[in-house]
């Protein structure tokens, strides 16, 4: 009888533990279908990236990229990281702005590589934009004259939100290998 009750508390407990322990497991592979549908999204809006795809040495994609402003603003997503189209590893983007802003956004990110030294310095934590690199919004065509400045070439995608912003601010980022 107390060996019943025993077992009728501890399985709570397992299936808990079970739940916390397969966690980041999902989260990863929860990124992963959110990276390829991010992909699937940008390609289908803008048909041109396809040659960015082709010849750039890597990407990485950042999926849902949250922003929000009050006069100071903030910006956080997570990614992945591919060499052609081999997954090499994740990366997190981090964002502080200053100036005139207000509101809240939701945007994916895409960053193409020319140069394997552009995606060696992103792998190495060299790696961070300025007023210099500018994102070009996706759109039908916007690919054709988009050009790579500094060995990158950057394209967003508004998911949703609003937000009015004349602001000077850069992204960072944080790149962690795949273990294979």
């Amino acid at each position: 009888m107390m060996n019943t009750h025993i077992r009728l508390l501890l399985w709570p407990l397992a299936a808990a533990v079970a739940c916390i322990a397969s966690s980041p497991a999902r989260a990863a592979h929860r990124l992963e279908a959110d990276a390829k549908d991010a992909i699937a999204l940008f390609k289908k809006t803008d048909s041109g990236l396809q040659k960015f795809f082709d010849e750039a040495r890597g990407y990485a994609i950042f999926p849902g990229v949250g922003k929000g402003a009050i006069g100071i603003g903030g910006a956080h997503g997570r990614g992945l990281v591919y060499e052609k189209d081999k997954l090499v590893g994740e990366t997190s983007l981090s964002q502080i702005t200053v100036g005139f802003q207000l509101g809240g956004q939701s945007y994916a990110e895409l960053i193409f590589f020319e140069t394997d030294r552009a995606l060696s310095d992103f792998k190495q934590g060299k790696f961070a934009f300025s007023a210099q690199v500018s994102a070009v919004a996706a759109a039908e065509g916007a690919s054709r004259n988009a050009k790579y400045q500094l060995g990158v070439a950057v394209f967003t995608l508004a998911k949703g939100g609003l937000m009015y912003e004349a602001s000077i601010g850069g992204q960072k980022f944080k790149f962690k290998p795949i273990n294979e």
